[in-house]
């Protein structure tokens, strides 16, 4: 948020400026965004962003502790919207302490000694209800809360019952029927609650100490408010999906409004595929200013690089945090089947006309090698041992087809071959792996040049089919993320790249403060 001074160069920094795309080079170079007819996809600046690059001129500010846990905030709410929107299986879990924990174990002992103390009162003579009527007015709100907006008579009914004027003044009179509050609590808890739960009031109906009912009676309440709670989240998903896009791109600004530099890994980000595609411009490509990329293509690459991240060790853009554990995701099942596919390569190059003649052994190979790759994407992984272990097991699976059909057993010679082909693959720059990278990056390549949504697949390149259906599984995915990601955040990219590619002579023609990086 501009303080002062600033007002005036926020202003300028807008990546929804219509005056910064009036200019000839900005407003055709950013149009090249849809060079693929990526639909809905452009980079044009969009009228309800504004920027806080860490490009911005404006001068660094400082940014309060209140302003810094508003932003946390915001990140939050929008990555918790975000994941109900595109998360199906996303619901709300009840997790324990570990047992064992310290923190288990005083959670335990300050439980049992709260029931304890409940027991004690309950048994004295005469009894003391104190501590009983409380847990029945904090039941009575829990059970209002479970209400339906048109439950009034049942409303009425739980008032009425569990009113705790009444119980107390009962309770003076030693006329308090702890037992029968209860059973009518059980009661309504079975007509509010979800099917699911019913196992768990007969359970309550079993029960036979007061004290342990009243104890089993709030572990079902808090299930059946994280059933509300699902239930809730599943009823606001359509809508979240179809206002996912505004809300977070107005939340996002928020944070950009409360962090100055919220944007500097993007930028790198962004940076970096800008480097690589001038050094790839042909030296004829220039005029007489300097060289221009496509904005979409510098994207487009920029995407590519995020499915052989280290995301280990390096931070993930900040446009992309929501995203981080889906995309982790895809780039570690995509190395499985990149090795897939030079393996059947390698097999069908090597005993090809043996292989087309054994109808099912594509199928029990993948099985085979999808188990035996499963855990490639950790450090403890032992690449050379598993590729040995598949080229084992390729040549038994081969020799048993042939067996079946009344074949020779494949020789010696073409086992060893076989297998001392697999476990060249380990090395860098084997000629195969690299075939299968290149062939693999096109594609994905492909798919992002697509308009959005997706109505069909582009050709599978040759020596891929083995891994086709896993392959279309996982382009689909990071297609999907990519496409609600630049309607999100396109206005923020178009604003960075308008810097990183044209700052200077942009700046100049519009008159705008946009520094050059």
């Amino acid at each position: 948020m501009p303080l002062h001074g600033e007002k005036q160069h926020a202003a300028e920094d807008r990546p929804s400026d219509p005056e910064d795309l009036d200019s000839p080079r900005c407003s055709e170079s950013l149009a090249s965004l849809s060079d693929c007819e990526c639909s809905g996809q452009s980079l044009a600046s969009d009228s309800s962003s504004k920027s806080s690059s860490p490009a911005s001129s404006s001068p660094p500010r400082v940014v309060t502790f209140d302003e810094v846990m508003a932003a946390a905030r915001n990140l939050s709410n929008m990555a918790l919207v975000h994941e109900i929107a595109v998360n199906e299986k996303f619901q709300l879990m009840k997790e324990d302490l570990p047992e064992h924990s310290l923190a288990g174990r005083v959670k335990s002992i300050m439980h049992q000694a709260f029931w304890d103390v409940l027991e004690a009162e309950l048994k004295a003579e005469p009894p003391k209800y104190e501590l009983a009527i409380r847990l029945f007015e904090e039941i009575r709100e829990i059970l209002l809360s479970l209400l339906t907006p048109g439950g009034n008579r049942l409303r009425t009914q739980i008032c009425e019952v569990l009113d705790t004027d009444l119980i107390r003044q009962q309770a003076e009179h030693g006329t308090v029927d702890v037992q029968g509050l209860a059973a009518y609590v059980i009661g309504m808890m079975g007509r509010l609650c979800a099917p699911v739960r019913d196992n768990d009031i007969r359970g309550l109906k079993a029960t036979g100490s007061i004290v342990e009912v009243l104890r089993q009676i709030f572990h079902v309440l808090d299930l059946m408010m994280m059933d509300m709670a699902n239930f809730m989240i599943q009823s606001l998903r359509p809508l979240a999906q179809r206002q996912l896009v505004e809300y977070e791109r107005a939340k996002f600004q928020e944070i950009l409004e409360e962090t100055p530099d919220a944007l500097s890994q993007t930028t790198e980000w962004l940076r970096e595929s800008v480097q690589e595609e001038l050094l790839s411009l042909p030296p004829g490509a220039e005029d007489h200013s300097t060289p221009s990329p496509s904005p979409r293509r510098v994207l487009n690459n920029s995407y590519l690089k995020l499915l052989e991240w280290d995301y280990q060790k390096r931070d993930l853009p900040e446009t992309l945090l929501t995203d981080g554990a889906r995309l982790q995701e895809l780039a570690e099942k995509l190395p499985q089947l990149k090795t897939m596919a030079c393996l059947w390569l390698i097999t069908s190059s090597t005993v090809g006309a043996v292989t087309e003649g054994l109808p099912g052994l594509e199928h029990r190979w993948k099985r085979v090698a999808a188990v035996l790759l499963e855990d490639m994407h950790r450090e403890t992984f032992n690449l050379q041992d598993a590729l040995c272990s598949i080229g084992v097991q390729t040549c038994a699976e081969l020799n048993r087809a042939l067996a079946d059909r009344s074949f020779p057993a494949l020789g010696a010679e073409v086992q060893d071959n076989l297998v001392g082909q697999f476990s060249s693959l380990k090395e860098e720059n084997n000629p195969i792996r690299s075939l299968i990278d290149k062939r693999i990056r096109l594609y994905m390549k492909s798919l992002l040049c697509l308009p959005a949504p997706l109505k069909s697949m582009p050709p599978i390149p040759g020596g891929l089919t083995v891994i086709q259906p896993e392959l279309e599984a996982l382009g689909t995915q990071f297609v999907n993320l990519v496409n609600l990601n630049m309607q999100v955040y396109g206005p923020f990219y178009a604003n960075i790249l308008r810097k990183l590619l044209f700052g200077a002579e942009a700046s100049q023609e519009v008159g705008a403060s946009l520094p050059a990086n």
